[in-house]
């Protein structure tokens, strides 16, 4: 317990699925948590649920896309928290097509979420960051981000960016006592995939693909990783990804 004890942690997409995941855990472990979402209504009942549980949480609607709502959220954070320790860019999206059919529009959706977005976040934590003696920023990749597959070019192409704008991050906020690092899941079980996983078991099969323990990852597994970056136990670990996949990428 209380393995972030004292940490300010913002989360992106944190009104459901992971993002929900690592709020709730990292509230646990006794971070003070802001849930950043476009969702109000989830989002409120995370931080409700959060301080009913006596973690200490708050919601800020942010739409990740949005300067003027990251500003906002971080002078926010500033006022009522003072500093700002871990920074969790997990808000993304996915559209399922090759790349040769993706719109225009599809392809600038997708990346505006998962790229602008973690470009943003990354620019507008960072002064307070530093106000703050350092911090961690945690980067939401996927193995798409390491691989290939069929029918996701555009998300696959952005998780690609992300991962290696976490390197190039970590080489600039090194200096700032600013730790970066990419987490990337396999195939998990969100209500982003829930229609691929929990349809017919020939989908399932083809969604799980080579991942050698069989089954897809649960939300907490990857926040289990994401409370290990967040906390001083990843003091050395900089720059680099860190893969949750149950062996997809090995096989």
């Amino acid at each position: 317990m209380d393995r972030v004890k004292g940490k300010v942690a913002l989360v992106t997409g944190g009104a459901m699925g992971m993002g929900q995941a690592h709020s709730e855990l990292l509230a646990a472990e006794g971070a003070h948590v802001f849930i950043c979402d476009r969702e109000i209504e989830k989002g409120e009942a995370v931080a409700q649920s959060i301080a009913a549980a006596n973690g200490r949480a708050e919601f800020i609607r942010l739409d990740v896309t949005s300067e003027s709502d990251w500003d906002a959220a971080i002078a926010r954070i500033k006022q009522k928290a003072g500093r700002l320790d871990v920074l969790i860019n997990n808000a993304g999206i996915l559209v399922l097509k090759p790349a040769h059919e993706t719109t225009t529009e599809e392809w600038d959706r997708v990346f505006n979420v998962n790229v602008r977005g973690v470009y943003f976040g990354t620019r507008a934590a960072v002064p307070l960051m530093k106000e703050s003696g350092g911090g961690s920023i945690i980067n939401i990749s996927s193995i798409y981000g390491m691989v290939g597959a069929p029918s996701a070019g555009a998300y696959i192409a952005s998780k690609g960016a992300v991962r290696l704008l976490t390197k190039s991050c970590a080489v600039d906020l090194a200096p700032f006592n600013i730790r970066v690092n990419s987490i990337h899941p396999g195939v998990i079980d969100t209500p982003m995939t829930k229609n691929l996983l929990h349809s017919d078991e020939a989908t399932r099969s083809a969604i799980l693909g080579p991942t050698l323990l069989g089954r897809p990852c649960q939300p907490k597994e990857v926040s289990q990783a994401v409370l290990f970056l967040a906390s001083n136990e990843s003091s050395f670990v900089h720059g680099t990804e860190l893969l949750v996949d149950g062996g997809y990428v090995a096989n």
